[in-house]
C-alpha cells in the first residue's frame, strides 16, 4: 500500500499544483520520483511529527493541499493536540496518512502498534476517518479526501496486503459497498482485514450460512442509510477491524444502532483487538490469530452466534 500511496500522490501532484507531501523522516526513497519531479513540494520534517502537523496546517491556510505521512502512532497519538487545535479547529484540509496501521508492525512491539488511532481521530470534529482494504481502494480514498475541503485521516498497511480490487473501486466518503451479497448475517469489514472477512464468509458458506460481506472504508462518517436497512434485513451484524474494540469501527456501529431509535435492532458481534497490550512477538499473521482476527476465528464466532 505504501508504493500505491507514493504512486497516486505523484499523479495527484501532476493534476493539482497545490498538493505537497510532508514526511516524518521516513519514506525518503519511496518519494524519490516525487522529489525529482517536484523538489519544492516535498518536506522532510524529521523526527518532529507534531511540528509537521502544524506546518501542514499553515500550508493549508495558505491554499495548499498538504499530506502528512509517517508511521501510524507517530502521526496520530504523538500529534493529537496539533491535529485537534491546528487542523480540525480551523477546518484545514490536511490529509493525514498513517502507514503500518493496526498489527502491521506487530514484531516491533507496542511503540509501533496502533490500536487506538481510529478512536482518537473519530472523536475530532470535522475529521473523516478512512480505512481502505487494499492499494486500489487507497487510491480512491485519497482522491475522495482531496475533493472535500476538510481534514481527513487514512490508515494503511505496509505488509504487501493482498489485492482485492483490480482497479480503483467506486468510493464515496460516508458510503459503503457490498462485495458479496448474502442473507441472515452481514459482515462489515474495515480496512485491510477484508481478505480475512471474505475467507471467513467462504468458510461459512461451506456450512450452509450465506453471509453478506461489505467493505466499509468510510469509518467516519458511517453509512447511516446502509445501517438502517441492514438492521431490518439481517439477524446478525458482525464488524471486523484491526483496532481496539474500544472506540473504533465496531463502537461506531454500536453507537449508531443504540441511538437511531430503530424498531428492530439485530444482534451485534464485534471482532477486534481486546483491551490489552500485545506482549507476544511475531509477525502480523501470528498477531491476528492471537487476537481472533484470522478467517477461521471470525468464521467460528459468527457460526456460534447463528446456530
Amino acid at each position: 500500500m505504501r508504493n500505491a500511496f507514493a504512486d497516486e500522490l505523484l499523479k495527484l501532484a501532476r493534476e493539482d499544483a497545490r498538493v505537497v507531501i510532508l514526511s516524518g523522516d521516513i519514506g525518503n526513497r519511496l518519494f524519490d520520483k516525487f522529489k525529482a519531479e517536484f523538489p519544492n513540494r516535498f518536506y522532510n520534517c524529521g523526527v518532529a511529527e507534531a511540528n509537521m502537523i502544524s506546518m501542514a496546517a499553515g500550508l493549508a491556510g495558505c491554499g495548499m493541499r498538504p499530506m502528512c505521512y509517517t508511521i501510524t502512532p507517530f502521526v496520530t497519538t504523538r500529534c493529537l493536540e496539533q491535529i485537534k487545535v491546528d487542523v480540525c479547529y480551523h477546518r484545514m484540509p490536511v490529509l493525514i496518512v498513517g502507514t503500518g496501521s493496526g498489527l502491521s508492525y506487530s514484531s516491533l512491539g507496542s511503540t509501533h502498534h496502533s490500536f487506538e488511532d481510529m478512536a482518537i481521530m473519530r472523536v475530532l470534529p470535522d475529521m473523516s476517518v478512512l480505512a481502505p482494504a487494499d492499494s486500489n481502494e487507497l487510491r480512491s480514498c485519497m482522491r475522495a479526501a482531496l475533493r472535500q475541503d476538510l481534514p481527513a485521516y487514512i490508515r494503511i498497511g505496509k505488509k504487501g496486503e493482498p489485492e482485492v480490487f483490480k482497479e480503483p473501486p467506486q468510493f464515496e466518503i460516508g458510503r459503503w459497498n457490498v462485495v458479496e451479497a448474502g442473507e441472515r448475517v452481514c459482515i462489515l469489514s474495515c480496512g485491510t482485514l477484508l481478505p480475512e472477512a471474505l475467507e471467513a464468509a467462504a468458510c461459512l458458506r461451506k456450512n450452509g450460512l450465506l453471509p453478506q460481506v461489505v467493505r466499509c472504508a468510510s469509518v467516519k462518517p458511517l453509512d447511516a442509510n446502509f445501517l438502517r436497512a441492514a438492521a431490518t434485513d439481517f439477524e446478525l451484524i458482525a464488524t471486523v477491524e484491526e483496532h481496539s474494540l474500544i472506540g473504533g469501527f465496531g463502537s461506531g456501529v454500536a453507537e449508531f444502532l443504540a441511538d437511531a431509535g430503530l424498531a428492530h435492532t439485530p444482534r451485534l458481534l464485534r471482532a477486534g483487538i481486546p483491551d490489552q497490550f500485545l506482549h507476544d512477538c511475531g509477525e502480523q499473521d501470528h498477531a491476528r490469530k492471537l487476537c481472533g482476527l484470522d478467517a477461521a476465528s471470525i468464521a467460528g464466532r459468527i457460526a456460534a452466534a447463528c446456530p
